[in-house]
């Protein structure tokens, strides 16, 4: 059963080599994300599922290799420490999507040797149903589950924003900030997937699977960081 959750942002730029001279903008983000996977760490789980989204779903070995050369930066990661051992034939992908590499980078950091690590992609249009059959799946997967949670929310906050600005942007944002840190896995899985897509929301898909992985948990939020520094909404929040 789940027994611990941190869900953490998944722009690139939370890495120092991809922001470069802009790196300190997130640097509070990356304190909080460090703060979040202490708490998994704390949380004695005997596995850890890493959810990131993708344009296609699909699982991901431990050790499996990610890069951000699209980024224009030779740096490479794995998903949890690098086991050098052949894969299991369970997982379907052979290369990180952006979001489960900078899953990657993050366990680097902290460097994570608490439990075993297995990655899922979620479908970046999978619709809530589907998140929450693929949640309790994962929920299930060992006697405790920990889940680090790879999204963001709305890209319409400002002008300068990817999808430019959108007044629901912030209402939007607003009310993903309150079910992260409440915990609350009912407000989470009813969010509306068509606004969330109109508003760019990369979390949406990733957040509804750590629902239906919750459902029962019975875990208390905790809501570590909240911002919007590129007209994104990045949220860290941890659960246990």
């Amino acid at each position: 059963m789940l027994v611990a959750a941190a869900v953490c942002p998944a722009p690139p730029l939370l890495v120092p080599e991809v922001a470069a001279g802009a790196a300190a903008e997130l640097g509070d983000a990356r304190t909080a994300c460090s703060d979040a996977l202490a708490v998994l760490a704390a949380s004695r789980p005997d596995l850890l599922v890493v959810v990131g989204s993708a344009v296609e779903g699909g699982g991901y070995d431990q050790g499996t290799p990610g890069s951000f050369a699209g980024f224009g930066v030779d740096l490479t990661v794995t998903l949890g420490p690098d086991l050098c051992e052949p894969p299991s034939g369970h997982a379907t992908g052979t290369r990180l999507p952006a979001s489960l590499a900078v899953a990657g980078w993050l366990l680097g950091q902290a460097r994570w040797a608490a439990a075993p690590v297995a990655g899922v992609a979620v479908a970046e249009d999978l619709p809530p149903s589907g998140c929450a059959l693929l949640g309790t799946d994962l929920g299930r997967s060992a006697d405790r589950v920990a889940m680090l949670v790879l999204g963001d929310g709305s890209a319409c906050r400002t002008l300068k924003a990817p999808g430019y600005l959108d007044e629901r942007a912030a209402g939007f944002d607003a009310a993903a900030a309150r079910a992260l840190g409440a915990a609350d896995a009912a407000a989470l899985a009813a969010i509306d997937a068509g606004l969330a897509a109109e508003l760019q929301a990369a979390g949406r898909a990733p957040w509804q699977v750590l629902a239906g992985a919750a459902e029962g948990a019975d875990l208390a939020g905790r809501l570590l960081y909240e911002d919007a520094p590129y007209g994104v909404g990045y949220f860290v929040a941890t659960w246990s």
